[in-house]
C-alpha cells in the first residue's frame, strides 16, 4: 500500500521508469532504453551528422556526366530538379507533374507550398532540368495529377524521403566523394551557396530557400565571421 501511494506521488516522468531502473526523461543522462523500445540503438550511432556540405560545381558536372552515360534518366531529371529547385526532399519527392508543367509543358518558374512552414516558395527551372524532366515524364507517360517520380514499391505513392536519400548516396559516390559527408539537404544547399558566394545577397537566398527569418539563412549557409569581414574589406568609402 506504501509503495502505490509513493507511486502516485511521483511525477508522471519517474513513474514511467519506476519499475524499468531507467534514468527519467527530464534528467541529462542518455536513456538507452524504453519500455516501448528496449535496447534500441541511437539513430546516428556511427554516422557522422551535423550540417552537409553543399557541392561544387565540378561535383555536379561529375555526377551530371555519370547520369547521362549510365541513361538514368528519371535521376537526371530528380538530380536537375534537386539543384534547381532548392526543395527539402520532402517537398522533392513529394511534387506532382502538374507542379512543374502547364498545358503540357515544362514551366520555367513553379511555385509550391512547403510541408514543413507551410509557407510558398518559388524556384526557377533551367534548360537543362526543364530537358531532363521533359524526357522522364515522357518515358514514363506520367499525367498531370501523377507525382513526378513515383515510388515502384506498391505501398508508396512516390519515392521516398529515406529512397532519396539513398540515391543520393550513389550520386555522391559516383563523383567519387565519401558520402558520409553529403545528404539531401546538400542538394539544397548547393545553389543556394553558389549564388551566395557569388552575390553576398543573402536576401534574394532567404526568398530562394524559403525561409521566414534571415537568422535561419545565415545558420543553414555557415556564414562565419571571417566572411562578414571580407565582405566589409571589399567596401570603400
Amino acid at each position: 500500500m506504501a509503495d502505490s501511494t509513493l507511486s502516485a506521488s511521483l511525477p508522471v516522468a519517474a513513474r514511467r521508469y519506476e519499475f524499468k531502473n531507467l534514468t527519467p526523461i527530464n534528467s541529462k543522462e542518455p536513456i538507452m532504453e524504453t519500455r516501448e523500445h528496449p535496447h534500441r540503438e541511437a539513430w546516428n550511432k556511427g554516422k557522422l551528422v551535423g550540417q552537409k556540405a553543399p557541392l561544387k560545381p565540378k561535383d555536379i558536372w561529375a555526377i551530371r556526366i555519370h547520369l547521362q552515360n549510365a541513361h538514368a534518366v528519371r535521376d537526371l531529371a530528380m538530380f536537375n530538379l534537386a539543384i534547381d529547385s532548392k526543395l527539402r526532399g520532402c517537398d522533392l519527392v513529394g511534387l506532382r507533374v502538374r507542379d512543374v508543367t502547364h498545358g503540357g509543358q515544362l514551366l520555367s518558374r513553379a511555385m509550391v507550398v512547403q510541408r514543413k512552414t507551410q509557407r510558398p516558395v518559388q524556384f526557377e527551372l533551367t534548360e537543362p532540368t526543364r530537358t531532363a524532366v521533359a524526357a522522364w515524364i515522357a518515358k514514363e507517360g506520367l499525367k498531370s495529377e501523377d507525382f513526378l517520380f513515383p515510388s515502384r514499391l506498391r505501398n508508396s505513392p512516390h519515392v521516398s524521403t529515406r529512397q532519396y536519400a539513398r540515391i543520393v548516396e550513389h550520386w555522391v559516390a559516383s563523383a567519387g566523394l565519401d558520402p558520409t559527408a553529403y545528404g539531401t539537404h546538400s542538394m539544397r544547399r548547393t545553389k543556394a551557396t553558389l549564388i551566395y558566394k557569388r552575390t553576398k545577397n543573402l536576401r534574394a537566398v532567404q526568398l530562394l530557400l524559403g525561409h521566414s527569418k534571415l537568422e535561419s539563412t545565415v545558420r543553414y549557409l555557415g556564414i562565419e565571421v571571417d566572411d562578414a569581414l571580407e565582405i566589409s574589406e571589399q567596401t570603400e568609402i
